[in-house]
């Protein structure tokens, strides 16, 4: 089976609309790798194995009546802990808000499973966003993938790692002062951190609100536009 590292938006939803693999599938194997290789990254701190597979198989219903797929489809995906997701615990990285379960969800995650995204968990991330290797999380620092001595970059080291390790095939990050940037380059992936306005804010918890903005971490330039153009 192709791992996530080198699926994209484009090929998740061509081969589940073509029936080589479904979206249920798709997320059992995220699923196994994230059991594998987390343990060394710690680059999730929660996972929704019931909203995801839940998401999964609304996708494959679709899939067995005949109907198109949204632009999303079945894709697996990542949220860096700052952004609010219902009902998973949402941290910030820290032992603060560790029991804090949001009852909404981000807009700019309403609007990926809106468009047939599949949430996988929340990604580790520098305590309150304030940092830039991740290693200022309460629950402990994230490891490089391509070099596990190394930092990720922060403070979307988790979301970086997640991608860069094929542990979901994109990742929702946010950048204050190269929080998305940062992370990308130094794990290897592509990353677009959008003109501020440009995605909704509402539900990210603030580093800096005049400056906060949310982005796509992907595996091509064409899935960040392709996130892009759904959250925007």
């Amino acid at each position: 089976m192709t791992t996530n590292a080198k699926r994209t938006v484009a090929t998740v939803r061509a081969d589940i609309a073509a029936k080589k693999v479904s979206a249920r599938e798709l997320v059992a194997d995220s699923y196994a790798r994230i059991e594998r290789e987390n343990p060394r990254l710690n680059a999730f701190l929660a996972l929704s194995p019931e909203r995801a597979y839940e998401q999964a198989d609304r996708i494959d219903q679709m899939v067995a009546r005949g109907e198109d797929l949204p632009p999303l489809a079945g894709l697996p995906l990542a949220i860096k802990d700052v952004l609010a997701t219902r009902g998973i615990p949402t941290t910030c990285g820290s032992r603060i808000l560790e029991n804090y379960r949001p009852p909404y969800d981000a807009t700019c995650v309403e609007r990926l499973e809106r468009a047939g995204a599949v949430v996988l968990g929340k990604t580790n991330c520098d305590e309150f966003a304030m940092g830039s290797s991740n290693e200022n999380s309460a629950y402990g620092p994230v490891r490089n993938p391509i070099a596990p001595d190394r930092v990720p970059g922060g403070s979307s080291g988790g979301s970086a790692a997640a991608v860069a390790a094929g542990l979901a095939v994109a990742a929702l990050g946010t950048d204050t002062g190269g929080s998305i940037r940062q992370p990308a380059a130094l794990c290897g992936i592509p990353a677009l951190m959008p003109t501020y306005g440009r995605v909704s804010r509402y539900g990210l918890i603030a580093f800096a609100s005049s400056l906060d903005r949310v982005g796509p971490m992907t595996t091509s330039v064409a899935d960040a536009a392709a996130l892009l153009g759904v959250i925007a």
